[in-house]
């Protein structure tokens, strides 16, 4: 199956993947800082997306996200476009911790950078062969089911945790 980027040239393709890299650190970054001083600052939701993304915003995740970021300041930054999933949390820390928007912007260049020149050359190709791979051999397609299955299961089973460690530490002692 043909994708649009096909014969388009790199440099082409480089430009289509660099802006939206840039866009979507720009999205979550805003969105963070935004959904931080509404959220945090003037509401107390209980329940629906407020409330999830309420949750989120103190989770441990963005913690993490934001413990890197304090420990190896803006370099996590354009290292996070090389992580799968960590990217998110940094960009959204950064966002939170109201990182003054040039330096951010600066410090998020060269990543995108970096994550648009690995799609452009191998990236997609990487994953159409996993792909393709997977569709021909139902011991690779179990794979990646069971991968998906244990990543699912494991995320379920830290917030539970985190759920009742939170509600554990909120009882009160008698």
């Amino acid at each position: 199956m043909p994708q649009w980027w096909e014969g388009q040239g790199f440099w082409i393709t480089f430009a289509a993947l660099f802006v939206v890299a840039m866009g979507r650190g720009q999205g979550t970054y805003w969105l963070a800082r935004t959904v931080t001083e509404q959220t945090l600052r003037r509401t107390h939701p209980t329940q629906g997306w407020r409330a999830s993304v309420h949750h989120w915003l103190q989770g441990e995740g963005l913690a993490r996200g934001r413990r890197a970021i304090e420990r190896w300041g803006l370099a996590m930054v354009p290292f996070c476009y090389l992580t799968v999933g960590f990217q998110t949390m940094v960009l959204a820390a950064a966002g939170v911790m109201r990182i003054a928007w040039p330096w951010f912007t600066a410090a998020q260049v060269p990543g995108a950078a970096a994550w648009a020149t690995i799609y452009a050359t191998i990236g997609f190709a990487v994953w159409q062969a996993g792909l393709a791979a997977a569709a021909g051999s139902p011991w690779a397609l179990a794979g990646i089911v069971a991968t998906a299955v244990v990543l699912v299961a494991t995320s379920m089973s830290r917030r539970i945790r985190a759920r009742r460690r939170s509600a554990v530490g909120a009882a009160p002692l008698s």
